[in-house]
């Protein structure tokens, strides 16, 4: 009797063992309410004051917008200047509190506003990359059981436990701690240190990492290094050293904006200052003086920069791509350097059956082989079982029910199978014979061509191997070559995968240069042996051993769907829809939003210095000084919104497809 069965959920997965999200309220930062504030303040003001309302109304609530959005930065400001530095913000205040001094007070609120929301979003950011940090911590199991000397059990909290000690860990739970194994067998989810997609077999004499999750075996293992410097915690310190030493992230125009400031503060002030020494007009020299200050001002030259890379982030995003800041937009054109995860970035990070060889003599068809391996298979909670079930589904096939079901960890599963034994599992623990066995030559053919082998046994004799592996995702080859041509240079491939499935993979997409069985921390040391060069590297990464590199790197950028938290508060940018071709046309977009602040710079110049002339050697009205400086404005954002044209990102795919030779 046979019957299509439903699986249930499996329970104690990985997934389900995952740490649960800690994050900080919105609300709970000052700045975010301090600019809500602000924001809610102007958004009441504004109808008011457009309807030509009385000043009465309006009047106090600009004021309480320019108190609520601008004290906070006027008093970081005031802070730097008793260390010599002159705060951007600090100008920005002073130009709103001067535009509001000759009566542009809606000019005024909008420039505190502003201001205020971007601070806020900044330390939204920072907190949600400290809270995915503490959240990576809370992995690793809090308590353990530990072997006393009289052999006895004890639960102690995992930061009690020593170098030397035996801790027991059962079926399902967290290793408490780095250590090597003692006694037993089972498989291991290291996914979180390594990235491997499939549970590593482990077994006596085997390293075992803190916070990896065991499979069906009961493990004895000896600690040998304190949990304090387990590899886990070692990853949190390196997000956290990476992310504190990374050089500040500021846009091109505000290193420059440092000195440009300074010149416009003492051009001001003389202005003010020497009129009134030489016995001019109060009111008419403070006019020169802010109508200098207005039309000279940095805000200008900020607001010409930021639509274009405003406009290329909200395109991107329509288009699936996430990128985080302005700064991040502009990195991304910068980058000439790209180092690949492999599993979950390049491939689809779930295993598959790519291969169905029965034995010769066996009078099995492919779709029985796989039917009997999948109901023996059925009950059990491994990746490979849910690979193999999965397949049988989807050719439509019938699973029969089974009795007898029986897991041996590091072995493999055995069943009954409408009246015959039917086993399914690791080839070298099924067949006795491994000289030239037939079963043992096919399933070492698919291990050299990077696959998983699976042995199905039916009574005791081998009847056939299943090959499974990640799957490649299909753009992927193109991908790495629309990557190499945007830089000049193969990308790197940095994996924790074994050296063989690597190899394979770097093949198929055209990958020369490879680093495999890395830990978190060699990832981190081949991105900086490549900035050392003098290269500004991007990383693709997904998992939590790849968020210290993602940290480390000039840009870090994320795949979406299967991404670890770490990994995706981490990251400067993120593939929502997990398309890899997005990539290459992302860095494009930036390129080109580059190209246009340049423009928008020149354009901003040639208003600013032929309006400052004015001013100086004549006497340039208030009102057309700030048209003048609003239409330049006008004039710059106008061509920055060119890149929130669907055409714009349309071009950039189109030369990312032109680079591979890739049908559109």
């Amino acid at each position: 009797m046979s019957s299509t069965l439903t699986r249930p959920a499996p329970a104690g997965t990985a997934s389900e063992a995952t740490a649960p999200r800690r994050r900080t309220r919105i609300l709970a930062l000052p700045e975010a309410r301090w600019a809500a504030a602000a924001l809610a303040l102007f958004l009441i003001a504004l109808p008011l004051y457009l309807t030509e309302a009385s000043a009465w109304m309006w009047g106090p609530l600009f004021a309480l917008t320019y108190v609520t959005g601008g004290w906070e930065p006027g008093w970081a400001g005031l802070q730097a200047l008793r260390e010599k530095t002159l705060d951007v913000d600090l100008l920005m205040v002073v130009a709103a509190l001067g535009a509001a001094a000759i009566g542009q007070v809606l000019d005024g609120a909008l420039l505190i506003v502003i201001f205020a929301t971007s601070g806020a979003l900044e330390a939204i950011a920072t907190a949600r990359t400290a809270d995915s940090v503490r959240g990576l911590l809370d992995l690793a199991p809090t308590t353990a059981t530990r072997l006393t000397d009289g052999g006895s059990e004890e639960t102690v909290p995992t930061e009690q436990l020593a170098v030397g000690e035996v801790i027991v860990v059962r079926p399902g739970e967290r290793i408490g701690a780095d250590g090597r194994v003692l006694d037993g067998a089972s498989e291991v989810d290291q996914a979180t240190i390594t990235g491997e997609p499939l549970p590593v077999a482990k077994q006596e004499g085997d390293d075992v990492f803190a916070a990896t999750l065991n499979g069906t075996g009961v493990l004895r293992v000896k600690i040998e290094r304190d949990p304090s410097d387990s590899v886990i915690a070692r990853i949190v310190a390196m997000v956290e050293e990476a992310s504190e030493t990374k050089a500040p992230t500021q846009l091109f125009i505000e290193k420059v904006e440092q000195r440009y400031s300074l010149g416009m503060v003492a051009a001001t002030l003389a202005l003010f200052i020497l009129p009134l020494v030489f016995g001019a007009d109060l009111q008419s020299t403070l006019l020169r003086a802010m109508t200098f200050m207005i039309v000279a001002s940095p805000c200008a030259v900020v607001l010409a920069t930021m639509p274009p890379l405003l406009s290329a982030i909200a395109n991107a995003g329509r288009h699936g791509v996430l990128v985080k800041s302005a700064v991040v937009m502009e990195r991304l054109g910068q980058v000439d350097a790209v180092a690949l995860d492999k599993t979950g970035t390049l491939t689809e990070g779930t295993p598959h059956v790519t291969e169905i060889r029965v034995l010769p003599g066996t009078g099995l068809r492919e779709d029985e082989l796989l039917q009997l391996a999948a109901a023996a298979e059925y009950p059990s909670e491994h990746p490979l079982a849910r690979a193999i079930v999965d397949a049988a589904r989807a050719r439509d096939l019938d699973i029969p029910l089974a009795d007898g079901f029986a897991s041996a960890p590091g072995v493999g599963v055995s069943a009954q199978v409408e009246g015959r034994a039917v086993a399914v599992g690791s080839p070298a623990r099924l067949v006795d014979d491994h000289n030239g066995h037939p079963a043992v030559t096919l399933a070492a053919g698919l291990e050299e061509e990077g696959r998983t082998a699976v042995l199905v046994t039916l009574g005791g004799t081998a009847a056939g191997v299943l090959g499974i592996a990640d799957r490649l995702r299909e753009e992927a080859a193109a991908t790495v070559t629309a990557l190499a041509t945007l830089t000049g240079t193969t990308p790197l491939l940095v994996t924790g995968d074994n050296p063989r499935a690597a190899g394979r993979l770097a093949a198929e997409v055209g990958i020369t240069d490879i680093r495999a069985g890395l830990l978190p921390q060699d990832k981190v040391t081949a991105v900086r042996d490549l900035e050392r060069t003098g290269r500004k590297v991007l990383v693709v990464g997904d998992g939590v051993n790849d968020a210290p590199a993602l940290a480390a790197a000039h840009t870090g950028i994320a795949m979406g769907r299967a991404g670890s938290d770490l990994a995706l508060e981490t990251a400067d940018a993120v593939v929502v829809r997990d398309e890899l071709a997005t990539i290459p046309a992302v860095v494009r977009l930036s390129r080109r939003a580059r190209r246009l602040v340049g423009q928008n710079l020149i354009i901003a110049a040639v208003f600013i210095t032929g309006l400052v002339i004015w001013d100086l050697a004549a006497t340039l009205p208030l009102p057309l000084g700030v048209a003048g400086h609003e239409g330049s404005t006008v004039i710059v954002g106008l061509n920055g919104l060119r890149l929130l044209a669907d055409g714009a990102w349309r071009r950039a795919r189109a030369e990312s497809h032109d680079a591979t030779g890739a049908p559109r």
